[in-house]
C-alpha cells in the first residue's frame, strides 16, 4: 500500500519530542512489512540540512496565493535500501527562520503558524489528488495538530473519477490543539460550511486538532489506555464528546522503540555496551556518567534519571516536592530537559545546592539522553497525563526501571513491583495511582527497598529489558487501520 506520512518533525532530521521518534521509526517499520511509504515535511532549515540534495517535483500555490515548491530527497533508513523518500515543502518565507519549528527565540508562537501548518495539510491533500505525477498515496496518515488540516482539505476536495484516498489522523497529545482566532479561517481555502460545530469551530476558534478528528476516515492515538481516557471529560480537553461520537473509528496503537537507535547492546553513544545476558557494562556507564556530571561516583547510590520536557504535565512538581526525601535516602538525580522557566530555575537551584547529588542539564542532547538511560537505575516519568510516553520504554530497554503515574501509555507498559507481580514475573517498574507527592514518595521508597535486594532488582531489570519493544506489531496494526480507511472511501 502507498502511504504518505505527514508530520512536522522526523528523527534524525529534526526533533523536539517523541513525535519525531515515531515519525522516524514508523515508515521503516511499514516498509519492513512490504508497504510503500513516503513522508511529507515542512521545509525547516534542519530538514534541508539533513537531507542534502533534493530535486524539484513541482510547484504549487497555497490557498492564500503564496507559491511553494515541492521537493523530494532520500533519507538513509534501516530496511529501506534506497533510503526513505521524503517530500519537503520549500517555502522559505514560512519556514526558514530561527527558533524551534513552532516558536521564536522568545518562546512565543509565530504569528503565522496557522499558515505554516495549513500549508503542510494543503500539500498533503494535493499529493492525494496527484500533485506528484509519478506517485500518489492510497492513504494519507497525518500526525498531530500540525497536520490536522490534511483530512479537512481532502474532504473538501472536488470528487473525481480517480481512486478515493483514505485518511488517518493520529493524536499524539490532545492537550496541544492548534487553536487560532476565527478571522484566520477565511484565508485557509476551506468551505465556509466547515467552520461550525460539526467541523473546525471550537469555542469560536479554529481548531486544527478538531479538523483531523472530525474529517479523518480513521483516528488513532498512541496507546490503548489513552484512547479510552480522551473520551472522558477529565482528559478530553473539551473534545471528548466528538471522540465518543467517533469512538467506532478510534483505536489506540501503542508506540514502540526504534531498536536500531535504542539498543544498549549496539549503542555507539555509550562508553560501554551491554545487554540483558551480559549486563556488566551498565555499572561502567553509571560510573562514567556520575564522573562526567560531577556527581559522587558511588555505585551504591540509586541514580534516578529524568529526560523530559519541563512542564507541569510531566509531573515535575512532584519530583521537586519529593527531592529532599529522595536525597535523604541516598539517591541521586540527573535531569536533561527544557521548558517552563520556573521549573528550569527550580531545578538549577537544587543542583547548585547539592552538586554531588543533583545534576541538571537544560536543553536537549541526544548523546546525553542515551547515556542517562544507560547509567540510570530508575527512570522518572510521573506525568499527570501521558498519551504514550517513550521515555519509560527507553528506560526499560536500558535496564533503568521506570517509576510512573498510572495513566495512558505508562499504564500500558509498566507493571508495579507489587508482591503478586514479583511472584508471577511480570513486574518491571514502580507505579503510583494518585497524582500527589505522598504517593510519589511511596513509589520512590519502593524503588529504594528493591534496590537494596540486588537479586530481586536484577530479576526485575531483566524482565524490563526483555519486554518486546519493536515496531512490527504496531506497524501491522497501522496497516489494518489504513485498510479500514481505504474501505471507508471505496
Amino acid at each position: 500500500m502507498r502511504v504518505l506520512q505527514v508530520s512536522a518533525e522526523l528523527f534524525p532530521l529534526l526533533k523536539t519530542g517523541g513525535l519525531a521518534d515515531v515519525a522516524g521509526a514508523l515508515p521503516a517499520a511499514l516498509a519492513a512489512i512490504g508497504q510503500d511509504v513516503r513522508v511529507l515535511l515542512p521545509g525547516f532549515p534542519a530538514i534541508f540540512a539533513g537531507l542534502g540534495d533534493t530535486t524539484e517535483v513541482t510547484s504549487f500555490e497555497a490557498p492564500w496565493g503564496e507559491r511553494a515548491v515541492l521537493r523530494i530527497g532520500r533519507l538513509a533508513a534501516d530496511g529501506i535500501p534506497d533510503g526513505l523518500p521524503v517530500y519537503v515543502i520549500d517555502a522559505p518565507a514560512l519556514y526558514d527562520r530561527p527558533g524551534n519549528p513552532y516558536e521564536n527565540r522568545q518562546r512565543q508562537p509565530y504569528d503565522d503558524n496557522h499558515r505554516r501548518f495549513a500549508l503542510l495539510g494543503w500539500a498533503a491533500a494535493r499529493l492525494a489528488q496527484g500533485l506528484d505525477p509519478l506517485w500518489q498515496p492510497e492513504v494519507v496518515h497525518a500526525h498531530d495538530w500540525h497536520a490536522g488540516l490534511a483530512p479537512a482539505y481532502m474532504a473538501a476536495a472536488p470528487h473525481t473519477d480517480g481512486p478515493r484516498v483514505g485518511s488517518v489522523y493520529t493524536v499524539h497529545n490532545l492537550a496541544y490543539q492548534g487553536l487560532f482566532p476565527e478571522w484566520h479561517f477565511g484565508g485557509l481555502g476551506l468551505p465556509a460550511r466547515m467552520f461550525q460545530l460539526d467541523g473546525l469551530e471550537y469555542h469560536g476558534q479554529v481548531s486544527f486538532m478538531k479538523a483531523g478528528l472530525f474529517f479523518a476516515d480513521r483516528i488513532t492515538t498512541v496507546s490503548p489506555t489513552y484512547a479510552r481516557e480522551i473520551q472522558t471529560p477529565e482528559q478530553g480537553w473539551g473534545l471528548d464528546g466528538l471522540l465518543r461520537a467517533r469512538g467506532g473509528v478510534l483505536d489506540g496503537i501503542l508506540n514502540a522503540v526504534d531498536e536500531a537507535v535504542w539498543n544498549p547492546a549496539t549503542d555507539e553513544l555509550l562508553p560501554q555496551t551491554y545487554d540483558v545476558r551480559k549486563p556488566g557494562g551498565k555499572p561502567a556507564c553509571k560510573a562514567a556518567l556520575q564522573q562526567a556530571l560531577g556527581l559522587a561516583v558511588n555505585p551504591d547510590a540509586p541514580l534516578f534519571v529524568l529526560v523530559s520536557r519541563l512542564a507541569e504535565q510531566k509531573g515535575l512538581p512532584l519530583v521537586l516536592g519529593g527531592l529532599d526525601a529522595l536525597l535523604a535516602q541516598g539517591g541521586q538525580l540527573a535531569l536533561l530537559g527544557s521548558g517552563e522557566a520556573w521549573l528550569e530555575d527550580a531545578f538549577r537551584q537544587r543542583a547548585a545546592a547539592s552538586p554531588d547529588a543533583v545534576s541538571v542539564t537544560i536543553g536537549y542532547d541526544e548523546t546525553l539522553a542515551h547515556r542517562l538511560f544507560a547509567a540510570g537505575d530508575i527512570t522518572l516519568v510521573p506525568s499527570l497525563f501521558e498519551p504514550c510516553g517513550l521515555t519509560q520504554m527507553y528506560g526499560l530497554r536500558y535496564g533503568s526501571l521506570p517509576l510512573v503515574h498510572r495513566v495512558g501509555g505508562l499504564a500500558d507498559t509498566v507493571v508495579d513491583c507489587a508482591l503478586e507481580n514479583m511472584a508471577d514475573g511480570t513486574a518491571n517498574g514502580f507505579v503510583f495511582d494518585t497524582f500527589d507527592v505522598p504517593f510519589f514518595d511511596r513509589a520512590v521508597r519502593r524503588a529504594f527497598a528493591l534496590y537494596q535486594r540486588p537479586t530481586d532488582w536484577r530479576r526485575v531489570r531483566a524482565t524490563g529489558m526483555r519486554r518486546p519493544a519493536g515496531w512490527q506489531p504496531s506497524a501491522e496494526a497501522y496497516l489494518r487501520t489504513y485498510q479500514d480507511a481505504r474501505r471507508a472511501r471505496a
